[in-house]
């Protein structure tokens, strides 16, 4: 029996409360019962919500620890990811309604962090004054070009190594799974993260250590400039989007509140920045926040790659094919082009993983002695966004026109961003990208993990 919200009219819904009490409730009674009904279920939904989010993080946190605990390098959100996957895999074949169950039960924390996604990589950008306050200018510009270079030349590896097998294997594209979209953003959310910035910022210039420490108290502030910039960039018209990824005001209004607070507390910007990311779990910052939701990332591959099993079976020939080919490419190219260019060693090693998702591409860079986190996040995120502005128009001049190449060349070549990118206009495409983004990352994990491709990769590196 239904709800009084599943109903499609007023009579229908009297006709149901009628039904559930004997025909004698009054129009009162109706309204009342409605009304309890309609928030005993906006409060299962929050519940439901909360739950399915907090038991992902806490997979994350416990198996970070455990990971810390035994002396493991090995990313522990990615070991993680592959025992979901196979937990879901095992009860597909043995109780196909349990696996479904599990999928949909995590399913409001998952879309959680789908449509905070782009969030979770701008800390590093924000802060990215501090990290190039020592790097020469000279060596900016090696690696802008790399960068670019660097993304186009996978961009068309990816996607004729597509192509090739695609042609080889003449397998017969079919529909995929739907892919559900995060909800947009509402008014009423942008005005509640205008007030928690505007009363937080004006309480932190009076009481700078009103919560204990300065990285706490200012972290209100910070972290509604953050949000809300994204939300003013996601709510553009898309050809503004095309020129100036929602991101990139993201990390534009956190700035522009940093400058703004430093000048107004004058304790300058890169002090404010300091605050904003802190590194330190006891004293975080509002980026520290951000970015404690990159390991549930890689957990929610597995549920994407889950979903679209059976397209990962019928086209795993040219879906890892051409994502172990691109991953191998960027990481070795992106070395020796490092070393043309005479690039300093430490900063080619950290611009090796231009290509993988911040969260796996740092996992990468920390089996690297000497590398900067904080370079290897800007330059993925940097590579996202030329992507993003650009990937499609590559595409099309490519004549890359078959969905499967799109799919996995943009999310190989230019992983979460230009994911989004692409499948705002090409839905189609969306699993491909979906399969390819995290594959990507996870392989580039899997070989770098390998110590004789490290030592190959600083060999070449020099």
């Amino acid at each position: 029996m239904g709800t009084p919200e599943s109903c499609k009219s007023e009579e229908l819904c009297t006709e149901l409360l009628q039904s559930q009490t004997g025909g004698t409730s009054t129009e009162t009674e109706i309204e009342t019962e409605t009304v309890t009904q309609t928030w005993r279920l906006r409060v299962f939904r929050v519940l439901h919500w909360a739950v399915s989010l907090g038991l992902i993080l806490a997979i994350d946190f416990l198996l970070k620890k455990a990971f810390a605990a035994a002396s493991i390098e090995f990313p522990s959100a990615l070991f993680g990811m592959f025992c979901i996957f196979s937990i879901l895999i095992i009860l597909d074949y043995t109780m196909p309604s349990a696996a479904v169950a599990l999928e949909k039960f995590f399913q409001p924390g998952i879309m959680f962090i789908q449509r905070w996604l782009p969030l979770f990589y701008v800390p590093y950008l924000v802060v990215l004054p501090l990290s190039l306050k020592d790097i020469p200018a000279s060596s900016a510009i090696k690696i802008c070009l790399i960068i670019v270079g660097g993304w186009l030349a996978t961009l068309c590896v990816t996607g004729l190594t597509a192509i090739g097998v695609r042609k080889a294997v003449k397998t017969e594209l079919i529909d995929a799974e739907p892919m559900e979209k995060p909800s947009p953003f509402s008014s009423t959310e942008v005005w509640v993260w205008t007030g928690v910035l505007l009363i937080s910022f004006a309480a932190s210039l009076v009481f700078p250590t009103a919560l204990g420490t300065r990285a706490r108290t200012y972290l209100p502030f910070l972290l509604a400039s953050t949000v809300l910039g994204y939300m003013i960039g996601s709510g553009l018209p898309s050809s503004v989007q095309k020129v100036f990824h929602p991101i990139i005001f993201c990390a534009a209004s956190a700035e522009l509140t940093a400058v703004a607070f430093g000048f107004l507390s004058k304790l300058g910007l890169d002090a404010v920045l300091g605050y904003y990311l802190t590194n330190s779990s006891s004293n975080p910052g509002a980026g520290d926040i951000l970015m404690g939701f990159l390991g549930s990332v890689i957990l929610s591959f597995a549920f994407s790659m889950f979903k679209q099993r059976k397209l990962v079976k019928r086209h795993a020939a040219e879906i890892f094919t051409s994502v172990i080919i691109s991953t191998i490419f960027s990481l070795y190219s992106t070395a020796l082009v490092g070393r043309l260019l005479a690039l300093e060693p430490s900063l080619t090693i950290s611009i090796l993983p231009r290509c993988i998702t911040v969260a796996l591409a740092l996992s990468i860079v920390s089996f690297f002695e000497g590398a900067n986190a904080s370079v290897t996040a800007a330059t993925v995120v940097v590579t996202g966004l030329v992507g993003a502005n650009f990937v499609q128009s590559t595409l099309d001049k490519l004549r890359l026109r078959d969905p499967i190449a799109r799919g996995i060349a943009t999310a190989s070549s230019c992983h979460g961003l230009g994911t989004a990118a692409l499948s705002a206009k090409e839905p189609e495409a969306l699993p491909f990208c979906a399969i390819a983004y995290a594959l990507n990352g996870i392989f580039g994990c899997i070989l770098c993990s390998i110590p004789a491709v490290r030592q190959s990769l600083l060999a070449i590196v020099g």
